[in-house]
């Protein structure tokens, strides 16, 4: 075939803008969330622990079903699936937006995540069915993930503008004329493409990976709030056992959920691992940064969008760069050379989280040195599957997103969490501070918030005080551990690269090369 006939016409590139869509508004709806947490704090009264399962649980449902959903695309249309996804994404987004309960809102974001889990891998899998040319597909891959960054810059902005003019539920409304427009879209620019070699999806192993996950986080999150105890450890082993469980099963099935065999290429699972740290560490920084600007602050909501955008648009520009920066340095040194740099962005935020300049910094730095490293491991891991199996190759590299966002909400969110609760006791609250206030200040910084509000300046100022200050304690704690993950990460992705398909500075795949374990972009393409 010759050069002419594999490279993608206009059609293609609009329908790269259709596809652009749903990570627009995933994006704008994961920033928006976060700028709307002191709010829906204020307005719901969650318990610190249903306030990071409100964060979370999308994430968790994603990389539950994501695989799955990239199968079921393979099968029955990854255009079918990505225009039913859209219009039930809508829907589930006009039942969060109205929900009025802690409880309510968990289960609308966990309806979210599993219509979300129809659209991600829909999308990223079009995108190699769209453009077979190599450059082509790595420009391309680099708009699709800008738009993550575009989401994430305008989210706060337009997250801000409607909590001021709005209740908290508005953030979720965005997503409803996006998706339409979606819909009608994208049955004229999108190709259709099936495979009925893709294999069936196999709802045991989905059904063990859900369960695996579920139980593991929810102890994290118990242990981290109440101590050590008897049901969160429990939890914590059975998920453990079903997660081991998980693996024994894809090795023995024709057609596993998840393909282990890719984790044996070095390549692979490094370059996955490098992206679900970053996303780790990137979703978790926002977690905290939302509620510092706002509640340590005192900034209004759209103040404080406007304060990250900076960030936003240094991502943008890091990966829209990466097409030019790879024909001349080879992507192994783009990557480690992005670890390395975020490790500095890391710790400005650990220094300068008593002020705003330099924690601003520090998240502008991260989000300039990551992305473009996430570009080239998409474009590693996309080539890793023959052209029928893109959907679930595709559907593993979200899987591990998905799970570094949640887990790092999850996590780090649970360390902070812990931290400011051992501040925040009885004995160092004012003397007048009432039984019940003490209780929500305890809980949660949102509820010290609301509650100090409602106080006289001589008792709600104290309180203020001393609960941004083991805020900021948490927050700082969790910074530290980001920073020691972060430097982990780029010593492994120095050492473990090297040598690897990652290691050259070609962006066109060559023909299989079995002496070079890992040469996954050099191998993919030819299944």
């Amino acid at each position: 075939m010759s050069e002419t006939a594999t490279r993608a016409g206009v059609r293609e590139w609009v329908g790269l803008v259709v596809l652009a869509l749903p990570a627009l508004v995933i994006a704008l709806d994961f920033t928006g969330l976060h700028l709307a947490v002191p709010h829906l704090s204020a307005d719901l009264q969650p318990t610190s622990t249903q306030m990071l399962w409100i964060v979370d649980i999308y994430g968790f449902m994603i990389a539950g079903l994501l695989i799955t959903m990239g199968t079921v695309g393979d099968r029955i249309g990854r255009r079918r699936l990505l225009l039913a996804g859209g219009a039930a994404f809508g829907a589930a987004s006009v039942l969060a937006a109205l929900s009025t309960s802690a409880p309510m809102l968990i289960a609308a974001r966990a309806l979210l995540g599993v219509t979300g889990a129809t659209l991600l891998p829909s999308t990223l899998s079009l995108i190699s069915t769209m453009f077979a040319d190599a450059t082509q597909r790595r420009l391309a891959i680099a708009v699709w993930s800008s738009s993550f960054m575009a989401g994430g810059a305008i989210g706060p902005l337009v997250g801000g503008a409607l909590l001021e003019a709005y209740w908290w539920g508005a953030v979720f409304l965005p997503a409803v004329p996006v998706m339409a427009l979606l819909v009608v879209l994208g049955p004229i620019v999108l190709p259709e493409f099936r495979s009925d070699s893709a294999g069936r999806a196999d709802l045991i192993s989905v059904v063990l990976a859900m369960a695996a996950i579920l139980p593991v986080v929810y102890g994290i999150k118990e242990l981290a709030q109440d101590g050590p105890a008897v049901l969160p450890l429990v939890t914590l082993v059975a998920g453990l056992l079903l997660g081991w469980a998980f693996v024994r099963r894809q090795r023995r099935l024709a057609h596993p959920l998840l393909d282990l065999a890719l984790f044996t290429r070095r390549g692979f699972t490094v370059s996955l691992g490098a992206q679900v740290t970053a996303l780790f560490v990137l979703a978790a920084v926002q977690f905290f940064l939302m509620q510092y600007l706002q509640l340590v602050l005192g900034l209004s909501p759209l103040r404080a969008g406007l304060w990250t955008v900076p960030a936003m648009a240094a991502g943008v520009a890091g990966t829209l760069l990466v097409p030019v920066v790879t024909r001349r340095v080879p992507p192994v040194r783009v990557i480690t050379a992005g670890f390395a740099l975020a490790v500095v962005g890391m710790l400005l935020v650990v220094v300068g989280s008593p002020g705003l300049g330099l924690t601003i910094t520090g998240f502008v730095v991260l989000n300039l040195a990551l992305n473009p490293a996430m570009v080239l491991t998409y474009d590693l891991i996309i080539n890793s599957a023959p052209s029928e199996r893109v959907g679930t190759a595709s559907g593993t590299a979200e899987t591990g997103n998905e799970l570094g966002i949640a887990l790092g909400v999850a996590i780090t969110g649970s360390i902070g969490a812990a931290v400011y609760r051992a501040r925040v006791s009885a004995d160092v609250l004012p003397a007048d501070t009432p039984p019940a206030v003490a209780d929500a200040a305890r809980d949660t910084l949102g509820g010290a918030v609301a509650a100090a509000g409602e106080l006289p300046a001589g008792v709600g100022e104290p309180l203020l005080a001393v609960t941004r200050e083991a805020f900021l304690a948490g927050m700082q704690w969790a910074s530290v551990a980001l920073t020691v993950l972060l430097v982990g990460v780029t010593v492994a992705a120095a050492a473990l690269l090297r040598g690897t398909g990652t290691g050259t500075g070609s962006a066109a795949p060559a023909a299989p090369a079995a002496e070079e374990e890992g040469d996954l972009v050099a191998q993919g393409r030819e299944g």
